[in-house]
């Protein structure tokens, strides 16, 4: 069975290649875009440890690799699920998402996984790029330690995943998801911070639910942490794989009910 989806997906992600390639001054835009937006961030955050040494116990150099971290991670999920979780209410509007029920795969890999946005993998390799530069002065831990952090990695696109499936699904009821989306954008603003920043009588509560209840702030904290060894407890490493299999079933659940409620174009 899997084998079966993996070359599916792999026909997918051809023919979305030569859908841009066909297009390609757009795709050159976009990775443009995507540069200065990374060079924006750099600049922004080497301005900031101009002026301290620590920001919520992260060095710059530690720092450096949180945001190539999160650069990366993001550039993953714009590459591979975005686009096509943006335009599941357009599916379900135009009674489209009908013909994708008919056909014999699973519904949600088909929508959630239909095209792949290739002008957002230059993001991945961008984020790569900035974290090796950062341990470059940070120095490297260890195999153990690198095949752990890309185990984390990919559990936090998994979390990632999860609620933006979760949202997806919501536009049963919704019909649009623009609200949604805004809510996702929410979402990515947390992944893109240390949780330690989260300090005081109104940040601690919003730190801890997005933490132990809806727990987003694990997909880049985790997996950055443990690579610059900020993170050595092991109860955070379970927490986090148990984390991923609760919000993954979540959301697995959450998305079959919705489908069971989906009234059909033709009813």
């Amino acid at each position: 069975m899997l084998p079966r989806y993996v070359r599916m997906w792999l026909a997918l992600a051809r023919f979305s290649l030569a859908r841009e390639l066909a297009f390609r001054g757009n795709f050159l835009v976009k990775i443009s875009v995507e540069i200065m937006w990374l060079a924006i961030l750099l600049v922004f955050y080497d301005t900031v440890f101009s002026k301290t040494d620590v920001v919520a116990d992260w060095t710059q150099t530690q720092y450096l690799f949180f945001v190539g971290c999160s650069f990366a991670l993001n550039g993953l999920i714009e590459t591979l699920f975005l686009e096509n979780c943006q335009g599941y209410a357009e599916l379900i509007r135009t009674g489209d998402l009908d013909f994708y029920l008919l056909k014999p795969i699973d519904e949600q890999f088909l929508v959630s996984c239909r095209t792949v946005d290739w002008s957002c993998i230059a993001n991945v390799f961008m984020g790569a790029g900035v974290m090796l530069y950062a341990l470059r002065d940070l120095g490297w831990p260890g195999f153990g330690t690198t095949l752990l952090f890309l185990v984390l990695m990919a559990c936090g696109l998994m979390i990632a995943f999860s609620f933006l499936v979760m949202l997806m699904a919501l536009s049963v009821w919704f019909m649009r998801n623009q609200s949604l989306m805004e809510m996702w954008w929410l979402f990515t603003t947390l992944m893109r911070y240390p949780r330690e920043i989260f300090r005081g009588t109104l940040a601690t509560p919003v730190g801890m639910f997005f933490t132990f209840v809806a727990p987003i702030m694990l997909v880049t904290n985790i997996p950055a942490g443990v690579m610059v060894q900020k993170i050595t407890d092991p109860l955070w490493i379970g927490y986090m794989l148990l984390a991923t299999l609760a919000v993954l079933g979540t959301s697995r659940w959450i998305f079959r009910y919705s489908l069971a409620r989906y009234r059909s174009a033709s009813s």
